[in-house]
Order: structure tokens, then sequence, then C-alpha cells
């Protein structure tokens, strides 16, 4: 998380509004997308929203055992969701 410059607000949003798709390989990722933005916007305001909107591109893959972070990082392409 350091790392990649992703803030722990941003991940602790993600896992509580980001959306959430299973990988098929044990883990679940999760990131934002346009309801999940929305969602965010309407409990913590615009403003704030437009102000770390550089890192809402981020997605975080968890363990499906556990529920623990496996590795956080940025999105640069669409997730394959067929």
């Amino acid at each position: 998380m350091q790392q990649r410059g992703i803030p722990p607000l941003v991940v602790t949003w993600l896992l509580e509004f980001g959306q959430m798709r299973y990988d098929h390989q044990g883990g679940i990722v999760y990131y934002f997308d346009r309801h999940s933005r929305r969602n965010l916007e309407r409990v913590v305001g615009s403003r704030v929203v437009a102000r770390l909107s550089d890192y809402l591109n981020a997605y975080i893959v968890s363990s499906t055992s556990d529920e623990a972070v496996v590795t956080v990082g940025h999105r640069y392409r669409r997730f394959n969701l067929g």
C-alpha cells in the first residue's frame, strides 16, 4: 500500500463501498465502478471524492479464506468481467 502510494482511507473505502468480484483463484477483487463511486459520494460528499479522485483508480485483492489483504494496486485497464 505504501509502495503504491495508496492512502489507507482509500483502502477502507474500497472494502466498504467497492464492487466485489471473485477472481476464481482464491481471491476477491474490490474496485470502484460508477455505482460504488456514487454511493461513496452520497456518504462522504462530492468534494472529498473529487479531491481524492486520483487515488480512486485503485483495487484490492483479498483472500477468500481469511479476508486478509493480499495486494493493493492501481488500475490502468478495465477488469475482464466475462
